[in-house]
């Protein structure tokens, strides 16, 4: 142990998730409702993170991880439907809004911060009719606002963070996959798909089963013929891309929008106006999405904390976190004879977040390797990554890291 940062290495004693007879993991597209809603709460968290340094100099007390959104209502049409009434979103929770004699426009800042977001990343989806802001930010506490006059930067939380290396190659191609369908280029092929994309992946050794959610675009449909013809392409197109991908599996099945029933006719297709389920069918709400390495691994260690919106300069729900993922890929990549990383950081609320009340890792050694061997360097890698969590706020204030 190291008695400076209370860091502890030791054997995991578990097989490799990659190496076990099942896996199941899970993606939320960008368009997916929750994705969104952590999405936007997080471009919100580092506009007011902007905003607080423009004005006064320093990243104040906020939270912006209590995000909901409330599904609107549309009729949707093959060759084009309607919105009928708007989806709502709800901000959430705590941020300071006057500052010494400076008074700073939160509610202002979170909608021009939501507005952008979507625009940016939901083709159809107009801000200015199809979405509704409702801000219900609040003031923080005095005790809890307090700690950011304080001169040691101090946890306002106890929590753990989890974080693991490497991604396994069902992981890996889970998120490649997501990716290719909202990239521009899968989108020029096939304007017809949506942003809102569920990937669920089960592996049963060297058998993957891909069941595939997207949502499609009613314009681009003129009936119910074209839809599965057009679905047809899409899940032709997908395979063609895991082909690419040289994997091991010798055998891959993708299963496209399982709710489809052809005998039902244009209410059994699932087909959107805007591209995404939350302009009439799903909500959304912060934290009940993808973990901050963008996935839902079930058989993984993983933090049930909601990172997106959270403060990057206290919170260690977001903070250890994205510290533990970033640390545990380092350590993966630079200490030899490791198979298979997890660490876990636990904070104590108003110590130092340089210093946790644990810092543990887990290895899995690879075949020959001493977990003596491999105790010093990971050790020493995961104090020099405390050592430097500054710069890593700072980092991670400026967006510069993924969440979601």
């Amino acid at each position: 142990m190291s008695a400076a940062r209370n860091i502890v290495v030791e054997e995991a004693g578990t097989t490799p998730a990659g190496a076990r007879r099942i896996e199941l993991v899970e993606r939320k597209g960008k368009g997916h409702p929750d994705t969104i809603c952590d999405s936007v709460m997080e471009a919100v968290c580092i506009s007011l993170c902007s905003e607080y340094l423009d004005l006064t100099g320093r990243i104040l007390h906020h939270n912006i991880d209590k995000g909901l959104l409330v599904a609107g209502r549309s009729a949707v049409k093959p060759g084009g439907g309607t919105v009928l009434e708007p989806m709502k979103i709800i901000f959430g929770d705590r941020a300071t809004c006057h500052y010494q004699r400076i008074t700073i426009p939160v509610a202002e800042i979170a909608e021009a911060a939501a507005s952008r977001w979507l625009k940016e990343n939901l083709r159809f989806v107009d801000p200015l009719l199809h979405v509704f802001f409702q801000n219900e930010i609040k003031p923080g506490s005095a005790e809890l606002t307090d700690l950011f006059s304080r001169s040691v930067i101090g946890a306002n939380d106890t929590s753990v963070g989890v974080g693991y290396a490497p991604l396994s190659i069902t992981e890996s191609l889970v998120l490649k996959i997501e990716h290719h369908l909202n990239s521009p280029a899968f989108k020029l092929a096939f304007p017809e798909t949506g942003e809102d994309v569920k990937v669920m992946a089960f592996r049963d050794r060297s058998s993957l089963t891909l069941t595939i959610a997207i949502a499609f675009v009613d314009r681009y449909i003129s009936d119910t013929t074209t839809y599965f013809k057009r679905k047809e392409a899409v899940r032709e197109a997908l395979l063609a891309f895991v082909d690419t991908q040289r994997h091991p599996f010798e055998k891959v099945t993708i299963e496209l929008n399982m709710l489809d029933d052809p005998s039902r006719g244009d209410g059994g297709i699932y087909l959107t106006v805007l591209g995404t389920s939350a302009e009439g069918a799903d909500g959304g709400e912060v934290g009940r999405g993808n973990r901050v390495n963008g996935l839902i691994a079930f058989q993984r260690p993983l933090s049930l904390e909601a990172a997106a919106g959270k403060n990057p300069v206290r919170h260690v729900g977001k903070i250890y976190n994205v510290l533990a993922r970033e640390t545990a890929e380092r350590i993966y990549r630079e200490v030899k004879g490791i198979e298979e990383v997890s660490l876990f950081l636990c904070s104590q609320i108003g110590q130092p977040i340089d210093r946790p009340l644990s810092a543990s890792a887990q290895i899995i050694p690879a075949d020959g390797v001493s977990i003596n061997d491999l105790r010093e360097p990971v050790a020493a890698i995961i104090d020099a990554e405390l050592a430097e969590i500054s710069h890593f706020t700072e980092r991670l204030a400026r967006g510069e890291f993924s969440i979601c």
